[in-house]
């Protein structure tokens, strides 16, 4: 089912390097996303709950929640992206329904300032 969603949505979203798509992947324990140029089918930036957690499970601090853990991805990437002078991006959420953590990263992209 989610792979007929996403070559339908694929067809439909083309970003280039003025105006890039981010794309999200969604594990059951992690969370991913990639700043893609479909123009060059290069990934320019990509951030995961998977490294951002090493960072938090060093520094002992209290549990984090999935959620909270997607926004701060959203938050990091979006910083990223805002340092390469980038502020329009195209958002594909791969076929997953915009609730909880994709709504969550989504969140903490928009607070950086981007526009999608």
């Amino acid at each position: 089912m989610i792979l007929k969603k996403k070559s339908i949505i694929r067809k439909k979203i083309f970003g280039f390097l003025e105006k890039p798509r981010v794309s999200i992947f969604r594990s059951n324990k992690h969370i991913y996303a990639q700043v893609i140029d479909d123009y060059k089918g290069n990934t320019l930036i990509s951030a995961s709950s998977k490294k951002l957690l090493k960072f938090y499970k060093n520094r002992r601090e209290k549990k984090i929640t999935k959620k909270e853990l997607s926004y701060k991805i959203g938050n990091l990437l979006g910083n990223i992206i805002k340092s390469y002078g980038i502020t329009q991006i195209l958002f594909d959420r791969n076929g997953y329904i915009y609730h909880g953590r994709v709504k969550a990263l989504a969140k903490g992209l928009r607070n950086v300032g981007l526009q999608f």
